[in-house]
């Protein structure tokens, strides 16, 4: 706790930073399942799970960043 505490001390703004590039996806990917938990049980399938909600967010991102063709297009190349 200290060494992170002397970290923030000496850049107060990386919360900051850290909750608008990280946290976000997190809790959106959160509010998509409801809030709630994991429906899965055991390591392996919980990291299956996750695997999933990511790889969802990434190509939901991906479509409104280049559209379905755009991503289509890449995908073929």
């Amino acid at each position: 706790m200290e060494a992170m505490q002397a970290r923030l001390d000496r850049m107060p703004g990386a919360m900051r930073v850290r909750r608008r590039t990280v946290e976000h996806v997190f809790g959106t990917i959160k509010d998509w399942m409801g809030r709630g938990h994991l429906k899965t049980r055991t390591l392996r399938n919980t990291r299956t799970e996750m695997s999933l909600h990511i790889l969802a967010y990434n190509l939901k991102r991906a479509i409104a960043l280049v559209g379905v063709s755009g991503l289509l297009t890449a995908m073929r190349a």
